[in-house]
This record gives C-alpha cells, structure tokens and sequence, in this order.
C-alpha cells in the first residue's frame, strides 16, 4: 500500500490510495456539499464511480452526476452539463475520468457564471471574451493515464457543425486540486490502459522533439519517457490477466498498484512537457479523430512510428537521448523507434490504420486537416501535403518510410 504524498507543480497533487477521498476534507473546508461530478456513459455504469458516490453521501455531500459525455468533446456535452450543474445547485466540479471528461468539466465549470458562446473563449480568436467571472472550484481525479488534463489549463472542444477541434484557454482553468489514486485504474482494461498509455508516451516524445528552449520541459519529458517504458507494459500485462480471470498474488497486486501509480505520474508529466510544444503525431492523431471518429490515444499509437520515422533525420541527437531515458543499449533514432514499434505490438496495438478500419479514400480529408493543424509547426521537420500523404499511407499499410 502507498501512502498519499503531496508535491506542488503546476497544481496541488497528492498521490496515493484512497487520494480521491481527500474531495471530502476539501469541499467542507471551502464550506461547499454539493460537487457535480463530471464523468462519461462508461464510467458512469461501472462501479468505480458509483462506490464513489456513495461515499461522498456518507460523508454528507451531496453529490449530482453528469454523465453524457462520449467520444471526442463537442459543445452539446458542455451546454448539457452547465444545465445539469444549474438544476443540481452544484457548487463545485469534480472531473472524474478520462481527458474527455476532463475537459468537458473544465468548460462545464467556465460556462457556469461567464456568458455567450463556448467558443467565445477560443485560445488567440481576436475580440475573444475576457475570463474574468468566477469558476467554482474544480477537482480532478484522472481514471486514464493519458491526457493529463487534469493538470491542464485548456481543454480542447470539437465544433458540431464544423468538426473542427477548438482549444479553450485560461489559466483559471487549471483544476485547483489534482488527486492521482491508482485505485480508479487498477480495473481498466488492457486496451484502453494501452492506448491512453501510448498518449502519455506521445506526448513526452513529442514535447521533447518540439523546437524551441525549454530545459525544464525537457528534463521532465525524458523522465516521463523513463516511467513509461518502465511501467506501461506491466500495467498492460496485469490488466490483460485479470481480464482473463487470474487472480494476482499480494506481492504481484503491490506492483500492480506501483506500476498504475507511476503511469498517472507519467502521464501528467506529459501534460506539463507540452506546454513547449507537441508536433506531427497529434497533428495526424487529430485528423483521424475528426475524419474517423477514433479514440485520440489509439490514432497516436498508431501514428507514432511513421512521424518518428519522418522527424529522425532532423533531430539524431534528441532521439539518442530518448533511447537513453527509455533504457535501450543502443543510443540511437533506430533503436529508439524500433523499440516504439515493439512496444506497440506487446500492447497489442493494431498493426496498421488498415487494421483499425481507416481505407484509402480516407486519406485525402486526413491530409486536408492535418495540414491545418496547429501541432505540426512545433515539430522539428517542416511537413509538406505531400509528407502527410506518404505518411498516411505507410501507416495504412504498416510499411516504413525508411528505404
């Protein structure tokens, strides 16, 4: 069993077992009861959440529930969520799943006393309204290890009639207490543990690759990259067994533990990283959850190895570095993308975007919003249309873009 420590940066975390009940100490310090808690339909049915909930009454809150939310983040999951908060007199947000959930709470909780339209409050729209109304007080309890936005101060928001992935940004957005408890994510099952993985691990390798002087941002990627490849595989491993009706030994349930801890470290540190920058990966992830509706953490697993094969040439020297963080014997861009694509196939990640139902006539509309994407520039290597079209293709076929 760990103990819940505490460390401040760029939020107050604490990080532990049972770290989730410190919502109940929290709220009736700041004299509040009743917490909209902001979560998905999954979670919602699965009793990780409901146990939850009942131990928030015990304790004499009164918690409410918002549940709609699926897929990727568009404006009708927010607009019914400030609903919700209004006719459960809510007085505080708590952000309990994934990214989707956490950036739909962040904006559920902007909304609440600040008027006009969602996208008002774009990142860099010119006339764009000021945040400048109170926000209750957010909590966040990651389920995933993957977006860390539950140390983020945006959230990213798909317009409806557009389909376009919109960025809302304020530093008051940032949640004000983030409780990393690995006991909401020992029941995750391994794909889902795979693929939100592999988020985290894109972010850290991307943040680190990103132009631009960021010491600090890089020190704590290529940490990342160091509890990644320690943890990721494990924490997969184990979920595969439950899943198959094992039942683990005290000893292998206290690594269990540790590992799922060390990847929802990981996770927010990718979060913190990429504040430098991200690149070509999440600019393709993007896409293919705008043109494909796929699940952003498996569109970047499955775009990982193609764009480090392209940005390789550029940044040798970044990429022996990596190598080193993620404990490899040779120091190099080769082994370091192999190991990406080892990793994958041990996570049982698809092969190719072919396996994960992506055809051929979806490529044009998948460069068309790449090239759009404001990710790509970040990126070490400058990228061309026609870069992204030879991209897409190796991905689709599972071939590399080295000769």
């Amino acid at each position: 069993m760990s103990s819940i420590r505490q460390y401040n940066f760029p939020t107050r975390i604490r990080v532990g077992l049972d770290a989730r009940k410190e919502v109940i100490s929290t709220l009736k310090d700041q004299g509040l009861s009743t917490p909209l808690i902001v979560t998905d339909r999954g979670l919602a049915k699965l009793p990780v959440l409901q146990d939850y909930v009942t131990v928030l009454q015990e304790a004499g809150l009164q918690p409410a529930v918002f549940s709609e939310i699926w897929g990727n983040p568009v404006t009708s999951q927010v607009t019914a969520g400030v609903e919700a908060f209004r006719a459960a007199n809510a007085d505080a947000v708590i952000a309990f799943g994934g990214g989707a959930a956490m950036d739909v709470a962040k904006v559920i909780a902007l909304m609440i006393h600040h008027p006009g339209d969602i996208f008002d409050y774009e990142d860099g729209i010119p006339n764009g309204r000021p945040v400048d109304q109170a926000i209750p007080l957010i909590i966040a309890i990651p389920t995933t290890a993957g977006t860390g936005s539950e140390v983020g101060r945006s959230s990213v928001i798909s317009d409806e009639e557009t389909h376009r992935k919109r960025i809302i940004f304020d530093p008051r957005l940032l949640p004000s207490l983030t409780l990393l408890d690995p006991q909401v994510t020992l029941g995750l099952p391994a794909s889902i543990t795979a693929s939100t993985g592999v988020d985290a691990l894109t972010h850290l390798v991307e943040a680190f690759l990103a132009k631009g002087h960021h010491p600090l941002c890089d020190g704590i990627a290529l940490e990342g990259i160091h509890l990644v490849a320690r943890y990721l595989a494990p924490c997969v491993h184990f979920a595969q067994r439950i899943s198959q009706g094992e039942t683990l030994s005290q000893a292998e349930h206290a690594r269990h533990i540790e590992a799922r801890e060390r990847m929802l470290e990981a996770a927010m540190m990718g979060a913190v990283a990429f504040q430098k920058g991200l690149g070509l990966t999440h600019s393709c992830a993007h896409a293919l959850s705008t043109v494909c509706d796929m699940h952003h953490g498996l569109a970047n697993a499955l775009m990982i190895v193609p764009c480090m094969e392209f940005n390789a040439p550029a940044v040798p020297e970044r990429f022996a570095r990596m190598a080193q963080a993620a404990g490899l014997e040779q120091h190099n861009s080769q082994a370091f993308i192999q190991w990406l694509r080892d990793l994958n196939q041990d996570l049982a990640i698809p092969a190719t975007l072919a396996d994960a139902g992506v055809k051929e006539e979806h490529v044009h509309d998948l460069v068309k919003w790449s090239m759009v994407d404001v990710c790509h520039p970040s990126g070490p290597r400058d990228v061309t249309e026609e870069d992204f079209q030879q991209i897409f293709h190796a991905a689709l076929q599972g071939k590399s873009l080295v000769a």
